[in-house]
């Protein structure tokens, strides 16, 4: 938690510090500067030079894959493969001197991204160059990979995560997760049709994959959360892993009304979970879980009911003031969950919480 010298201040008036602790305090809080955490990825910010890095590294990611056209793909694998490498050096060697040598780790680790993002190019290759595509067969081009659901991109997902854990391991900069959490993402849909052994899997198959492998993702995010201190380089694994879990629910199709009441409990479930652990992505799938719940409600169940929308403004503006309440006793609630919460729980919180 943060405090200001006017909180500190009133801490004195209280009684609960002196008057000469309070102005060594402030002297040593006005002095000291905090040191980040020893790897820490770079500071965010938003301006124009920030703005041009980020949207350059996108540009030539998606050249070299989502937008990749059919002539590209015709160059064949060997030449692939060969252009992937070349990238991946080139723009490895240009990140590493600007990470270590102009101490520039925003568009150095952006440039060591765009090399991870080669990866899946370079197994593509190699999979056309020598035709072993398995059971499943050549998928297409190399742009069907963000198009198509196929077990054959397996390999080139499972590379894109190696390659990115390892650029992680030497450059810790937070969109490399990203790049593994989006291939984690796809995985978690092409790997329902290993489990099936079929070219498909049926939709029911596809939803329980989601489901534990999204569970899965999660898990891996808290594990970062705790382990990490200032960098949030979990940020991507829980956004995905949510993507994967939640998108997974959502999609199962409830037969009974219970059924949908459950539901609307779990996204509010969701909803504690993102003050309990301090994630947003938590509150913002959680409340639009709860919106489809109330779109439900308003359409099919109370599609003739007057009442409905003066009930439904009235449960919003409680909402509101509960946020209003929530704000004015953030420390008392705060404090009251770190002294009530389990020991489990509470070490599921990342440090920032």
């Amino acid at each position: 938690m943060q405090y200001s010298a006017r909180d500190l201040q009133g801490a004195a008036n209280a009684g609960v510090i002196s008057a000469t602790d309070l102005e060594r305090l402030l002297a040593f809080l006005s002095s000291s500067v905090r040191a980040p955490e020893s790897g820490a990825g770079p500071t965010a910010r938003f301006d124009a030079a920030h703005l041009l890095w980020c949207a350059g590294a996108l540009i030539v990611i998606g050249a070299m894959g989502l937008f990749s056209t059919v002539a590209f793909s015709q160059m064949g694998g060997g030449a692939l493969t060969a252009c992937a490498i070349a990238y991946g050096i080139g723009f490895t060697a240009a990140g590493h001197h600007l990470w270590h040598h102009r101490n520039l780790r925003v568009p150095g680790g952006l440039l060591v991204a765009v090399a991870v993002s080669m990866a899946p190019l370079a197994v593509f290759g190699i999979q056309d160059m020598f035709g072993v595509w398995g059971k499943f067969g050549k998928p297409g081009t190399m742009h069907d990979l963000y198009v198509w659901i196929k077990g054959s991109w397996v390999f080139m997902e499972i590379a894109t995560i190696a390659a990115g854990v390892i650029a992680q391991r030497f450059y810790r900069f937070r969109f490399i997760v990203a790049l593994i959490a989006f291939a984690l993402w796809f995985m978690s849909m092409d790997l329902a049709l290993w489990i099936a052994g079929t070219g498909h899997a049926d939709f029911a198959l596809q939803r329980k994959v989601s489901i534990w492998f999204g569970l899965a993702v999660l898990v891996v995010a808290w594990t970062v959360d705790c382990r990490s201190r200032n960098a949030d380089f979990a940020f991507w694994l829980h956004l995905f892993g949510l993507m994967t879990f939640w998108g997974a629910i959502t999609a199962s199709d409830s037969a009974t009304e219970l059924g949908r009441a459950v539901y609307c409990l779990f996204n509010a479930g969701l909803l504690a979970l993102a003050v309990i652990l301090m994630r947003r992505a938590y509150a913002v799938f959680g409340a639009f879980g709860v919106c489809l719940y109330l779109g439900h409600l308003a359409d099919v169940v109370f599609k003739d009911s007057l009442l409905f929308p003066f009930a439904l403004s009235l449960i919003g503006i409680a909402v509101i003031a509960a946020g209003l309440f929530y704000h004015r006793k953030e420390r008392a609630i705060a404090a009251w969950l770190s002294a009530h919460l389990p020991a489990a729980l509470l070490r599921l919180r990342p440090e920032s919480a």
